[in-house]
């Protein structure tokens, strides 16, 4: 993870494990507030009103501003608390999961309930997608058609992420330019353009990357 970044989920998943016949469904979801983590967790207990337990957890804020666990009746400790581990551990940020148990009929133990609760969430989090949420600036370049070219070699070589390029009697390309890289980017552009590239600051963005493809959050 870059040293802006943290890790958020981008889209939800359900992931399941057995043990001792017992089952553990993992429900995860991406939110933004206590609100939505609630209001999520009691969605999961309405669906699953026929469970023995629906244990959640959840974290908030890129420094983990908010965080809850609940055990649902299962022995203090034994299952809020460890899925909550599991999303500090991973470094995941605005997720809640919800963990539902129907129970097997066979005694896990506290030391067995622990591990069966964090390998529920384990299983969620993979089938979930969990994208790393970055701060960067916006710019807009403005060049001409000699100068396009040292600017897209530019960008390629540092890795920048370009969100749209317009060509018509110049060329505009929109990039985002990690903060860390800002500095680096625009000495770079200006030295190979001789000067001559406009660049306009467009602000202050957060952004992730999905599959290559840079999206502006």
């Amino acid at each position: 993870m870059s040293a802006n970044g943290f890790k958020i989920v981008y889209e939800g998943g359900e992931g399941e494990i057995v043990e001792k016949k017992s089952r553990f469904i993992a429900y995860v979801k991406p939110v933004n507030s206590e609100e939505e983590a609630s209001a999520f967790i009691e969605e999961i207990k309405k669906k699953n009103w026929d469970a023995k337990h629906n244990c959640a957890a959840a974290v908030i804020g890129k420094n983990n501003e908010f965080t809850r666990c609940n055990d649902d009746g299962e022995p203090a400790g034994t299952a809020g608390k460890p899925m909550l581990e599991v999303l500090l551990g991973e470094g995941v940020h605005n997720v809640a999961v919800v963990v539902t148990r129907y129970f097997g009929g066979i005694l896990l133990g506290t030391g067995g309930l622990v591990r069966a609760y964090q390998a529920a969430v384990k299983a969620g989090l993979a089938a979930a997608t969990v994208v790393e949420k970055c701060e960067g600036e916006k710019y807009l370049l403005h060049t001409d058609y000699n100068g396009i070219g040292k600017i897209q070699y530019i960008i390629g070589n540092m890795g920048i992420y370009t969100l749209d390029t317009r060509y018509t009697e110049n060329v505009e390309v929109e990039v985002v330019v990690p903060v860390s890289e800002e500095k680096v980017f625009i000495d770079q552009i200006t030295e190979a353009t001789a000067g001559r590239t406009e660049i306009e600051n467009l602000g202050n963005v957060q952004y992730i990357v999905i599959d290559g493809h840079c999206q502006v959050c």
